[in-house]
């Protein structure tokens, strides 16, 4: 059996925490930004996490 690929655009996106867990960043972070708040656009820049339904997809495709 050959050794499984990671799917480069999902290890481009997600990064695995200590906790086995799936950091993103925030969606809505890109353009048109003038309309929203300072605090809106302060609080996307920290990180969001996978939900636990999507967990198992994306350890699906970064197995390593």
């Amino acid at each position: 059996m050959p050794k499984m690929k990671t799917h480069r655009g999902a290890a481009k996106r997600f990064k695995k925490t200590g906790t086995g867990k799936f950091k993103k960043s925030s969606n809505f972070r890109s353009h048109l930004l003038s309309s929203k708040s300072p605090k809106r656009k302060r609080q996307l820049r920290r990180p969001s996490y996978v939900s636990k339904q999507d967990q198992e997809r994306i350890s699906r495709l970064l197995p390593y």
